[in-house]
């Protein structure tokens, strides 16, 4: 039988990936490849920290294939190179006569693969297409009135009534190391992992690479505590200065485990099902939401979901933007966070809500401004979380948090970090200040002689503008766009 080609994308696992396991039902050689073509993720082409996760995750599936008795053959799209024309030179060269992939459901990529389908197809080429990488699959999932969802209770409802599939193992398919499933010819053009240039040429990626194993077995260890305590998820979650979340985001995003396997282990192995199913779950069917809504409503990639949104009076500032992004906007909670962020490549869940906030808020800069932030230095940056994240901030999103509800920084932090454990890890400079001045430095009587930051800048700085007059500014501003709305004519 002819070669099955199987397309890793967004997919790194052997184990509960249906792509791999149709291919070795096949019983045919096998020829696992990855192809990296960053112009064909436009307008979102990978962030920085999400490259250095994907080098990590590429190396360990490499390792997977190769115990697996396979090998993972790598492609680069040169200039003017797509992933159609690198598959029909793959497909010409191997004598290949089926292909299999998991699914991604982004605008770009679905357009893309639309398309390579519909050619393989009318090449004769058999083509499978499978869901790797949502309990719920976008493609068939509609309300009572036959349209997407746009509000989450009714669409957790409506996922609930059909529980997800267990994990799908493949330890007794596995090729084996006599070969007869692995293909053993060579392909011209296939490069090695460092070609993709993945990592940085400069080493800004000490803090990420001493926090993160971007590895399967580290993903799984990982679900593994979170089904241990899986119990105090609903008490420690908000809490940014203990380990209360699963931190499992990247490995989801990068399919390092899938969300069955998420699902299947809280719910076999934590303490009650029950919990997990209304706490920690709840929120794997946010992610659900979020990919439901993206393909859904391709738009909101970069436009407001509520299109009249678009209309909203922003005040675009540039050195604004920057204190929000280098952590110096003298609120102790937002600078943390931010440095957080920049350090790991990651931030806390109530924080990234905080600091949002604040940016389309008290600073009244575009969501879109903030989206790009956070895609370029988050680890698990996500087209559909992200997008949602920023649009249930700024109003504009499906269940979204109206703009007239402002997180006052001041009361966030007090309540969340109330002795500033969070605060003093990640802002040196207020690590030895009282705790009565912690979460309002600029209110310590010797404010001026704070230690200088590390990079050795001035003293913490004060704040770049008063909560009470950030907050009055986003009032206003809404009022404005109330008016602007009663003649917007959609």
């Amino acid at each position: 039988m002819s070669s099955t080609i199987v397309w890793f994308r967004r997919d790194l696992r052997l184990d509960d990936n249906p792509a791999w396991n149709w291919a070795l039902k096949r019983k045919a050689p096998i020829l696992p490849i990855y192809i990296h073509a960053p112009g064909e993720e436009q307008p979102w082409s990978r962030g920085a920290a999400s490259k250095w996760w994907l080098h990590q995750a590429l190396q360990d599936l490499s390792a997977q294939l190769k115990q697996s008795g396979s090998q993972l053959l790598i492609f680069k799209a040169e200039t003017n190179q797509s992933s159609q024309s690198i598959l029909d030179h793959i497909l010409h060269s191997s004598g290949a006569k089926a292909i299999v992939w998991n699914r991604c459901y982004e605008p770009a990529f679905v357009e893309r693969d639309s398309k390579i389908k519909a050619a393989l197809t009318k090449q004769g080429i058999s083509v499978e297409s499978m869901n790797g990488s949502l309990l719920c699959d976008p493609l068939s999932l509609r309300n009572r009135s036959g349209k997407p969802f746009q509000v989450f209770t009714p669409f957790w409802k409506h996922c609930l009534q059909d529980p997800p599939r267990p994990p799908i193992h493949s330890d007794d398919l596995s090729i084996t190391h006599s070969g007869h499933r692995s293909y053993s010819g060579q392909i011209p053009g296939c490069c090695n992992l460092e070609k993709l240039n993945l990592l940085p040429t400069k080493n800004w990626d000490t803090g990420i690479s001493q926090h993160w194993q971007a590895t399967r077995k580290s993903g799984l260890s990982q679900l593994q505590k979170t089904a241990i305590h899986c119990c105090n998820y609903h008490d420690q979650r908000d809490i940014p200065a203990i380990d209360g979340t699963s931190q499992l985001s990247a490995y989801l995003h990068f399919g390092q485990i899938s969300p069955h396997e998420f699902h299947h282990h809280l719910i076999q192995h934590s303490a009650s099902a029950e919990t997990a199913q209304s706490g920690i779950l709840r929120q794997l069917y946010w992610r659900e939401f979020s990919a439901h809504l993206l393909y859904h409503y391709p738009h909101s990639q970069s436009h407001a979901l509520k299109p009249e949104y678009d209309l909203f009076p922003w005040k675009f500032n540039r050195d604004h933007l920057q204190r929000w992004q280098d952590g110096t906007t003298g609120f102790p909670i937002i600078d943390a966070g931010m440095r957080q962020l920049w350090q790991t490549g990651w931030m806390h869940n109530r924080v990234r809500m905080i600091t949002a906030s604040f940016l389309v808020k008290h600073l009244l800069q575009p969501w879109q401004e903030g989206a790009r932030w956070f895609w370029d230095t988050l680890v698990d940056a996500d087209l559909a979380n992200n997008t949602m994240g920023w649009q249930w901030i700024a109003g504009s999103g499906a269940d979204a948090s109206p703009y007239f509800r402002i997180f006052n920084p001041i009361l966030q932090s007090k309540k969340f970090d109330p002795d500033g454990s969070y605060i003093r890890t990640w802002i040196p400079e207020l690590r030895d200040l009282p705790a009565k001045w912690i979460h309002t430095p600029w209110d310590f009587p010797g404010h001026a002689s704070l230690p200088k930051a590390a990079s050795g800048a001035p003293a913490y700085p004060s704040p770049i503008i008063p909560h009470t007059e950030g907050r009055e500014r986003a009032l206003e501003a809404y009022r404005r766009f109330t008016e602007i709305k009663k003649q917007y004519s959609p």
